[in-house]
């Protein structure tokens, strides 16, 4: 649901998971043919992970982070992996690129030309959920254009500051 200024984006499960849905028909209905998915870590593992099984495709892992201060909501340097971990071989063919959304721009396009310069991809196509009015980049595939650039609020950020006491509190254990 989007708040009423445009400023903030809430996102339940069911809503996210329908959006991963979502993007995996808009990437069927293209008729692309890819050999293995590389999602980024961390926000691209969930989406990345469904579309695996959905597609019947290896998963790969790229690490990236560039939102780490305040739980994750100030973003710093980007700093990519140097290493991609897949369960057998190498990142090379057609591969798909994903994230969960297109914020900046920045580390879509580092991460694309990180890849590029490798050499061995045939073709690369990058889809995520959301893209966001401000991002400079624009992926092959996106469920939804977020012209105001709103904060996402995605279900799974009760983590960034769930600890295990209160953790332990929750559950009375």
């Amino acid at each position: 649901m989007l708040s009423e200024d445009g400023k903030h984006l809430y996102v339940s499960w069911d809503e996210y998971h329908a959006l991963i849905e979502k993007l995996a028909l808009k990437v069927h209905a293209s008729g692309w043919e890819f050999d293995q998915i590389l999602c980024l870590a961390r926000g691209g593992v969930r989406p990345g992970d469904i579309l695996s099984r959905i597609f019947d495709k290896p998963l790969a892992i790229m690490s990236t982070s560039s939102y780490r201060e305040s739980a994750g909501t100030v973003q710093g340097r980007l700093d990519i992996a140097r290493y991609i971990t897949l369960p057998r071989g190498e990142l090379e063919g057609r591969v798909l690129l994903v994230d969960d959304l297109a914020d900046s721009g920045e580390t879509l396009k580092a991460v694309e030309s990180h890849l590029r310069s490798a050499g061995k991809i045939a073709d690369l196509r990058s889809a995520v959920i959301w893209v966001k009015g401000i991002s400079t980049y624009l992926p092959e595939y996106y469920v939804d254009m977020l012209p105001t650039s709103p904060w996402i609020h995605q279900p799974f950020e009760e983590y960034d500051v769930l600890r295990p006491t209160r953790l332990a509190e929750r559950w009375k254990i």
